[in-house]
């Protein structure tokens, strides 16, 4: 997993049964230099029920003690909430 500045970024796709190639390639078009995983059952993957994901893309920012401290966060909400936790300016 890639981590930075002590947190970790995991992509989880929400890909069809039939669809791991293309995702593969995605993830290698789009430079995206993390961990990425998927059952590939697409709406019906443990993680979407976990989580209670009802549309994608979709992000939780989730302490080290499991605890969701974010949801759909970007830009500068995303900066903010960062530097609250890290205890610096963004």
């Amino acid at each position: 997993m890639k981590h930075y500045q002590n947190f970790t970024i995991l992509g989880v796709s929400l890909d069809r049964p039939n669809g791991k190639e293309a995702w593969l390639k995605a993830i290698h078009k789009d430079h995206l230099d993390w961990t990425h995983v998927s059952e590939l059952k697409q709406w019906n993957a443990d993680i979407v029920k976990q989580y209670a994901i009802q549309v994608v893309p979709q992000n939780f920012l989730i302490g080290p003690d499991g605890k969701v401290l974010a949801k759909n966060i970007r830009g500068e909400n995303l900066d903010k909430k960062l530097a609250e936790i890290f205890g610096s300016k963004p």
